[in-house]
């Protein structure tokens, strides 16, 4: 009998153990959304300020946010299977909908408040998605 309770004991704990992970993983969403709110701030900071004093700022404001974000995933003790190739794609669509953003901001639509704010949130969609769909993931488990 009590290789059965030793076994139940040990599912037991594993599914303790997946709960736990899954639960420490969602750090991912929550570093999606600051990632994305600050495509908001940046996107337009990128395409309708010029000058030096502006180029300084937004690298200053970028570096603040990606070293920030870093350190926050740095010091996170658990990560879901396919990690590595979700935040590959979301950090690939973002950076192909930042180049076009700033391809057409520079070009067709230089100084244009609505383009900037369009091309904002267009940047913010990535991360912003890939959020929300690991919100759908978490609760479905």
């Amino acid at each position: 009998m009590t290789d059965f309770t030793d076994a139940g004991e040990a599912l037991d704990r594993a599914a303790e153990t997946e709960a736990e992970t899954r639960r420490r993983a969602d750090w991912y969403t929550r570093y999606l959304m600051v990632f994305a709110a600050g495509q908001l701030v940046l996107v337009p900071m990128a395409l309708l300020w010029k000058g030096l004093l502006a180029a300084l700022v937004f690298a200053v404001l970028n570096l603040l946010l990606m070293a920030g974000l870093s350190v926050y995933a740095a010091r996170q003790r658990a990560v879901l299977r396919g990690f590595g190739a979700r935040h590959g794609s979301v950090i690939g669509g973002w950076a192909a909908a930042f180049a076009l953003a700033i391809a057409l901001g520079t070009s067709a639509y230089e100084g244009s408040v609505g383009f900037a704010a369009v091309a904002a949130v267009w940047c913010a969609l990535p991360p912003a998605t890939a959020a929300w769909g690991g919100r759908r993931r978490a609760a479905a488990a």
